[in-house]
């Protein structure tokens, strides 16, 4: 296990992930997380909310996280651990982009953490938005 952790560094970038949200994506991702909340899908309803739009789910955003910290262990590694924090919404139409770098690694168990943070470029909003920070514990396959 050693062998793998000693070629990651701290500071090191986690490549990134990317997904635009677009209506039937929140629609069956509601589906299957069995979240049927209005602002998700009801244009009409989350302006009536305060919201510019129907909005990604928490948990969607959670995903993300996943798969970029799934991606940085590799084939046969694991994610232990992952956590985050939602600060702006993200809305329909929405590039969302999970970057991150490496935060610790731990020689002995094999552990490493990674510091992530989701980006939100919309055209409808002010630009570049900080949507989520969080962190994941992997180790690597």
């Amino acid at each position: 296990m050693t062998a793998h952790v000693q070629r990651v560094s701290v500071g090191q970038r986690v490549a990134p992930v990317e997904l635009t949200a677009d209506a039937i994506t929140l629609l069956r991702f509601g589906a299957v997380t069995r979240n049927t909340h209005r602002i998700h899908y009801d244009t009409g309803f989350a302006r009536s909310e305060g919201l510019s739009g129907p909005v990604v789910m928490a948990q969607l955003h959670g995903c993300l996280f996943h798969r970029a910290a799934a991606g940085f262990a590799g084939v046969g590694g694991q994610v232990r651990e992952v956590g985050w924090q939602n600060r702006a919404p993200a809305y329909v139409g929405d590039r969302l982009v999970v970057t991150g770098t490496v935060r610790t690694v731990d020689m002995v168990s094999g552990e490493i953490t990674l510091d992530l943070v989701e980006h939100c470029v919309g055209d409808a909003g002010p630009g570049d938005v900080v949507c989520c920070r969080g962190r994941a514990v992997v180790v690597l396959g």
